[in-house]
């Protein structure tokens, strides 16, 4: 299962597909690579409360020496998750309102949510391997 981009449309994807797939919403070209989403409030809520797989969030802002030493590995997890779970990116300067309702006081926030609910929730920057474990095993 993929989120279209462009949309927010929710598409099934076979293993077997050849080819670029399309939204069948929109008909764009599906990023089938797992790379995280940067999305908006709006957004957030409906991807968290709509997703059929498990959403892996990560709150952060540009300015943040952490979140952006968090980013490339965020990205390989996105990308090992790719199809099991769905990695997006809430930028907390731009749309503070998810921060602010979560109660999230620092950032990087990463929080997994799973049927529109918060399962999990790691604070700070933990090290690559910590982090990926942390991921892998909170949206398997």
């Amino acid at each position: 299962m993929f989120r279209c981009a462009s949309c927010g449309a929710f598409n099934r994807v076979s293993s077997g597909h050849s080819g670029v797939p399309t939204c069948g919403r929109c008909k764009k070209d599906l990023d089938v690579s797992g790379a995280p989403q940067d999305v908006d409030a709006a957004q957030f809520e409906r991807v968290v409360s709509g997703s059929p797989l498990p959403v892996l969030v990560d709150f952060w802002a540009p300015w943040c020496p952490p979140c952006r030493m968090a980013a490339p590995i965020l990205d390989g997890v996105g990308r090992e998750l790719a199809g099991k779970a769905l990695v997006i990116k809430v930028n907390s300067d731009q749309h503070p309102e998810p921060s602010q309702r979560l109660g999230i006081r620092g950032i990087p926030t990463f929080i997994v949510f799973r049927d529109g609910a918060e399962r999990a929730r790691q604070a700070g920057l933990a090290s690559a391997e910590q982090l990926r474990a942390w991921a892998m095993s909170n949206t398997a």
